[in-house]
């Protein structure tokens, strides 16, 4: 949920963002005694440079001489499994004093306190009412010593400059484009800066109350449909300003009459010349020695750190969770974050639904062929085919070994029967029947996660950029068909096919690309009621995705010299980069617009690291709030360690991944969890393999408070164990960045003091 905010405090923000006068957060903003130069500096363009072309030669990119070891073998965690479910095999409030005595021994409960709550809360009758529970002891590990972190100091204090320089550099477009940042990371970095650092101003803390959610987690219900009033005359009124897009960016107009720059609004938006220094400064970073070596090393030290919390703590936290009622893996709210709408379904339900329909409507017009309609009967009749002899093998939509780094097979397999007639009929919103059999797959998708009632999703819907009126059409299919519901969000994906529609002539260059996804947006937003359906559609989308085969070949390297987008004509695909920074910019700007009249912000969450250069990672963690995939972090340990301490969401989905690129066993999600990285299990396509008053009702009141105080175990099922070290340990790892930084403060003003005294007493 977003807040509005007058034009007066948006006027105060800068347009165009130079090194002089810089984006909220800057690192030029630190304390002038904070140095973060390093040797590095002078040769980053030069470095990044060289990267870029070494990616463009290289068809695939070398893994680097950075493997992580596996797990423990299967038989040894199994058996530790069954040996901790054998001793915890009753709830701990059923049991009689003397086997919670004997509990408190087996479980190193700390005190007889511990043991008086425990006895405490088997007894109460009443839970719905949590009261604040003090901080619980548990086995930490610590290490002692001067040189914690097992590097020289001097090799500590380069490594901690260029961690901290990277850092800030992803607050600043965080900040800029009113996407969120981690509290815990900034309010470290606000030690190291003067002027206070802009955080995500979208999320609030909504007090619970009766209103809003009760103790069950249930969100608050609403008798009204969204869609049931699309009146242009219900919509929030016109504000009269204009829209013009300049290089690739939307600005926009006090008027409609006079498009010029002085009566622009101050609507800040990202410089092209930083952001391409910025990136190269990015670039050199992760190829830095040192600074390999220690991201390296701390990765490989929270791991065995997890390992050992989990050997010294674990039946505390199952022990914990058995206390809870009601609650288990199955009843707490689960978001799927990364599932495209067209094939959220499975191949089962997909095959009961074409039955249906070839049953229920075979005289329904569904396509038109050379100016001659065809009924659905009639599609079938022309493949050979009746209802009786269709089954999930002749589909055949399974991604199976044939579909292992060909991304062309992939896609194939959206097609059913192999047909694409038959995906343009059942999975696509724009077609002769107007998305209608799509519309109501949808729907009873959504039928069954309301009736399972724990689990959600998050649809990706495509908008192509082909033609003006797309997003009309998407919207007047959401609405037409009334597929909404409680259970669900829409992200917007945008493929990267410049090359294909400038190669079929639908497209003249880039920037016409870039107005028509982003012209109906800001028209929308100006004025409501001249796309009404829209609005309302927009009230449930919550960011955008970029898609696509990011292993195919980039034959470009973006920097000051590429074409803008006005000038970019040839038939070549412009890097991820170039597409990221451009959605990225207008996206800024819509936000900031959207904000001041008071509508919800958007996001930016692509499709980032399954394959391809590692610089996709780099303009992911730049630009983007959440990432999917990711897997190409298991090959940059500097990257890694920036994604952990920015705390950078990543939406993993293993069983796509064993079907394109990366086999299931070796996946990075078990090492990516360990070391505290933020990870979620999504499903990406089932077919072939933010909204702050629900997240308060799942996660409880404080859920955007820090460490243990933000868990509400009744609601989440993780343990506050669990919760304080992760906690503690992310603040651990900045607090030593941090930390050496100051004591290089420290030490250089001690050494500029005793050489004043020292040139005084000489004078003397």
């Amino acid at each position: 949920m977003s807040r509005s905010s007058s034009p007066a405090d948006l006027r105060g923000a800068r347009h165009l963002l130079t090194s002089q006068h810089s984006l909220p957060g800057i690192p030029v903003a630190l304390k002038q005694s904070i140095d973060l130069r390093t040797s590095m500096d002078g040769k980053y363009k030069e470095i990044a440079e060289e990267l870029f072309s070494r990616t463009l030669a290289e068809s695939e990119m070398r893994s680097a001489p950075y493997e992580f070891p596996e797990d423990s073998p299967i038989e040894q965690l199994e058996e530790r499994r069954q040996r901790l479910e054998r001793q915890i095999s009753q709830d701990v409030k059923f049991e009689p004093d003397i086997l919670l005595r004997a509990k408190q021994e087996f479980m190193k409960t700390d005190s007889a306190t511990d043991l008086e709550y425990m006895r405490e809360q088997s007894q109460s009758p009443d839970l719905q009412e949590r009261e604040p529970v003090p901080e619980k002891e548990y086995q930490r590990v610590a290490i002692s010593g001067e040189e914690k972190c097992g590097v020289p100091f001097t090799d500590l204090l380069d490594a901690a400059k260029c961690v901290v320089k990277a850092l800030f550099i992803r607050q600043k477009y965080m900040g800029l484009s009113l996407q969120s940042f981690c509290r815990t990371t900034a309010r470290c970095l606000q030690e190291l800066s003067e002027r206070p650092l802009e955080l995500d101003v979208c999320e609030e803390e909504i007090p619970e109350t009766s209103g809003t959610a009760d103790a069950t987690g249930r969100p608050p219900a609403s008798g009204k449909h969204p869609y049931e009033n699309p009146d242009p005359a219900s919509m929030p009124p016109d504000a009269g300003y204009g829209c013009k897009m300049v290089d690739g960016v939307m600005h926009v107009y006090t008027t409609r009459s006079a498009l010029e720059k002085g009566t622009e609004l101050d609507l800040p938006y990202p410089d092209l010349q930083e952001y391409i220094a910025d990136m190269n400064v990015m670039m050199a970073l992760i190829i830095n020695g040192p600074v390999k070596s220690f991201c390296y090393r701390r990765l490989q030290y929270l791991s065995s750190k997890f390992q050992m919390h989990i050997l010294l703590n674990e039946m505390k936290e199952l022990a914990a969770q058995k206390k809870v009622p009601h609650r288990d893996f199955y009843n707490i709210r689960k978001v799927d974050t990364h599932i495209h709408a067209s094939s959220c379904m499975n191949q089962k339900h997909l095959l009961r639904f074409i039955k249906r329909a070839m049953k229920k409507y075979p005289k329904d017009i569904v396509h038109v062929e050379r100016g001659k309609g065809q009924t659905l009967m009639q599609v079938f009749e022309t493949m050979n085919l009746t209802a009786f002899d269709l089954s999930v093998d002749t589909l055949d939509m399974h991604a199976d070994r044939n579909t292992f780094h060909r991304f062309d097979k992939f896609n194939a397999k959206y097609n059913p029967i192999g047909e694409s007639i038959l995906r343009e009929i059942f999975i696509k919103t724009d077609n002769y029947i107007e998305g209608k059999y799509f519309g109501h797959i949808i729907k009873e998708v959504m039928a069954d996660l309301e009736e399972s009632k724990y689990q959600n999703v998050e649809l990706r819907l495509s908008i192509y950029g082909r033609c003006r009126d797309e997003w009309d059409k998407l919207a007047e299919w959401a609405v037409k068909h009334q597929v909404y519901s409680t259970n669900v969000r829409w992200l917007v994906q945008v493929p990267r096919l410049f090359d294909v529609y400038r190669t079929k002539k639908q497209l003249c260059n880039f920037q016409e690309m870039l107005e028509n996804i982003f012209t109906p947006l800001f028209e929308v937003t100006v004025n409501p009621g001249s796309h009404p359906e829209l609005h309302l559609f927009l009230q449930h989308v919550v960011g955008f995705d970029s898609v696509d085969d990011e292993s195919k070949p980039e034959q470009h390297i973006f920097n000051l010299d590429s074409p803008l987008p006005g000038n970019w004509t040839e038939e070549d695909n412009p890097p991820y980069s170039y597409y990221l920074y451009y959605m990225y910019a207008n996206m800024t700007v819509l936000n900031h617009l959207r904000r001041q009249r008071g509508f919800p912000t958007l996001v930016l969450r692509p499709h980032c690291g399954e394959a391809g250069p590692i610089h996709h990672l780099v303009s992911g963690f730049m630009l983007s709030e959440n990432i999917s995939h990711g897997l190409l972090l298991r090959k940059a340990p500097v990257l890694q360690y920036l994604y952990y301490l920015a705390q950078i969401g990543i939406a993993m989905s293993p069983l796509s991944n064993n079907s394109l690129f990366l086999s299931y066993h070796r996946n990075p999600l078990p090492e990516y969890l360990s070391r505290g990285l933020v990870v979620s299990l999504s499903t990406d396509d089932p077919l072939q393999f933010h909204f702050t008053k629900v997240k308060c009702s799942w996660l409880g009141p404080n859920h955007t408070k820090e460490g243990q105080e933000c868990n509400d175990i009744r609601r989440t099922n993780v343990p506050d164990i669990r919760v304080a070290y992760r906690y503690e340990t992310l603040c651990e790892e900045l607090n030593l960045i941090t930390q050496a930084i100051r004591t290089d403060e420290l030490e250089t003003i001690e050494e500029e003091e005793s050489l004043c005294w020292a040139a005084g007493h000489g004078e003397k």
